[in-house]
């Protein structure tokens, strides 16, 4: 499986994002651009901008991954950014963009089936 991913948010020595990137080396994806969180914190704001600029969005918590189809029942903005949004406020790493779908998180099992080309 080879593709592309247009945008690519990650915080280094991260658990989930190393997982993350293991599985998107693996899987030979190219990355256009990476922003490292520890260096450029995505504030709720321009999270949130970035999030109703998808067309849908998965989000990974624990075992459990959420799907929004934004173009047909978009969830409120607060409920959005309790999503989206990690404890610290900012936006949570890793999150992926890859055309005008987003993901945020990572969960093992779903997301290589969903990121598949």
């Amino acid at each position: 499986m080879a593709g592309k991913i247009d945008w690519y948010y990650h915080r280094n020595h991260c658990v989930t994002c190393g997982r993350a990137q293991a599985f998107l080396t693996a899987a030979r994806f190219t990355i256009a651009a990476q922003v490292d969180a520890r260096r450029e914190r995505i504030e709720p704001a321009a999270a949130l901008k970035l999030a109703r600029s998808a067309d849908e969005i998965w989000v990974a918590r624990g075992q459990k991954v959420v799907h929004f189809d934004l173009t047909k029942d978009a969830p409120s903005d607060d409920e959005l950014k309790k999503l989206i949004l990690g404890p610290s406020g900012f936006l949570r790493a890793p999150t992926i963009r890859r055309g005008k779908k987003l993901y945020v998180g990572f969960h093992p099992e779903a997301f290589p089936k969903l990121l598949a080309p």
